[in-house]
């Protein structure tokens, strides 16, 4: 998945609903983050754009039936609209300040940080949700520091959602590290 691929479905959501600006949650997020070259497949492979209207969210739910799943839309080009709620996902106060956006034939995509994407993922935990959190670990589109510097600031569902994620962040620290450290270790013997 790629811009054009987004910009392509926001372009069919404006004729159908009139608004030019939409916000991109989820592991499609990712396409905000500089060069989409750099992005790892593993972070962008996700068919269904988790989104809504920027100015009134629940009018994305007006075009689920025309570009949602099953609809001639997503048969056409194998991928389609996720009408979501700004509340849906897990976030730290200050997210929305700290969106990136692309613009386009006067359509603008807003997406969320990486790391704010993060912490959504890691209150899922879900195994996908895992492999894109790793995927942006070892491409550096994703910070455990700064994960860890916003966790205080996010409201969780309850207790067992926050214990989940602060159980899954520090399994990922420990592997990270260990990474880092077999990559640190293979350089000093490569050297001469």
């Amino acid at each position: 998945m790629n811009r054009s691929h987004l910009f392509r479905l926001f372009e069919a959501a404006h004729r159908l609903t009139g608004h030019r600006d939409y916000v991109v949650i989820g592991s499609l997020s990712i396409l905000g983050a500089g060069d989409e070259r750099d992005i790892p497949a593993d972070m962008s492979m996700s068919i269904d754009i988790d989104c809504y209207t920027k100015a009134d969210p629940g009018r994305i739910a007006d075009v689920r039936s025309a570009l949602g799943e099953g609809s001639e839309f997503h048969r056409t080009n194998g991928y389609y609209l996720d009408p979501v709620s700004p509340s849906l996902p897990s976030l730290p106060d200050g997210w929305e300040g700290r969106m990136s956006h692309v613009e386009q034939g006067g359509i603008r995509i807003w997406f969320l940080d990486p790391d704010d994407a993060a912490i959504s993922k890691y209150a899922r935990s879900q195994p996908n949700d895992l492999r894109w959190i790793r995927a942006g670990l070892l491409s550096g589109h994703i910070s455990l520091p700064r994960v860890k510097s916003r966790l205080p600031a996010t409201l969780f569902l309850d207790e067992d959602e926050a214990a989940r994620v602060a159980t899954q962040i520090e399994a990922d620290s420990l592997w990270f590290d260990t990474i880092k450290g077999n990559r640190a270790h293979r350089h000093r013997q490569i050297k001469p």
